[in-house]
């Protein structure tokens, strides 16, 4: 069923039973403004939205709406970015390391084994990143969104200019080092605030995984403690991997999650 159709349906069913969309809006946790725009035929909502306005009003589900559900893709997208973001977590941990060893000159390691390490963590991150910018899209969270997207973009930047330092004598890692750490600890800090954004919703994951990202920013930003910065970020980043697991069952069921800041 399509909009404007639906919007119609709804509405005459919510009168026939006499509910105010204020009533509605109570039995369904979907706020005011998101009902008239669906009555009105504004907007086409997802399919949790759906699920969550037929529960309320008793409503069957018909044969169409299910196989548009069912066509989607977006768990795939979802456990590839779990896939992602485990990657990422052990790839980082080996290029954390290297890279703490080239700063200073002194390394063991082959440059080729270096750049593979870099290669594989922001391939890893860009597939997590992806993974929870859809997730801030099916439970709204534009903070969350902007900050993924701007740490994809910063760390895509940062991973072009290591690969010239690394194979050229064009710039050093030593030339920027200090500033790439701390444009790093300003997109954690962004993106602490977008999971603190959740602190309604998913029980108090959200505020956690928000706090740790947060604190690990600060001292990041700050680079004089980036290395305890690393000991939270670790922590924060496991915990955001878990939350992805955590929200791959739920995607599509019928409540949304509480969303406020």
């Amino acid at each position: 069923m399509k909009q404007p159709e639906l919007g119609r349906k709804i509405s005459e069913i919510r009168k026939a039973k006499g509910l105010t969309q204020e009533e509605l809006v109570e039995m369904c946790n979907l706020n005011v403004r998101t009902i008239q725009r669906i009555e009105a035929g504004e907007v086409t909502p997802r399919s949790y939205t759906i699920k969550a306005l037929f529960e309320a009003l008793g409503i069957q589900e018909n044969q169409e709406f299910k196989e548009a559900e069912n066509g989607k893709a977006v768990p795939t997208i979802l456990y590839l970015a779990l896939a992602g973001g485990i990657l990422y977590f052990f790839a980082s941990i080996f290029e954390i390391s290297m890279e703490g060893e080239y700063v200073t000159g002194e390394y063991s390691f082959k440059k080729l084994g270096f750049m593979a390490a870099k290669s594989l963590s922001i391939l890893g991150y860009v597939v997590f990143g992806i993974g929870w910018i859809k997730v801030s899209k099916l439970f709204p969270n534009q903070l969350l969104k902007i900050s993924f997207w701007i740490m994809i973009v910063i760390s895509a930047a940062w991973y072009l200019t290591d690969m010239v330092a690394i194979n050229s004598s064009i710039i050093g890692f030593e030339d920027y080092y200090l500033v790439k750490i701390s444009s790093f600890g300003f997109c954690y800090v962004l993106m602490g605030f977008g999971f603190i954004a959740y602190k309604n919703s998913f029980s108090s994951m959200g505020m956690v995984i928000g706090g740790l990202t947060l604190v690990s920013g600060v001292f990041i930003f700050s680079w004089i403690g980036a290395v305890v910065g690393l000991i939270f970020l670790s922590l924060a980043e496991l915990g955001q991997i878990g939350l992805l697991m955590y929200l791959i069952p739920k995607v599509g069921r019928v409540q949304t999650p509480t969303f406020s800041f």
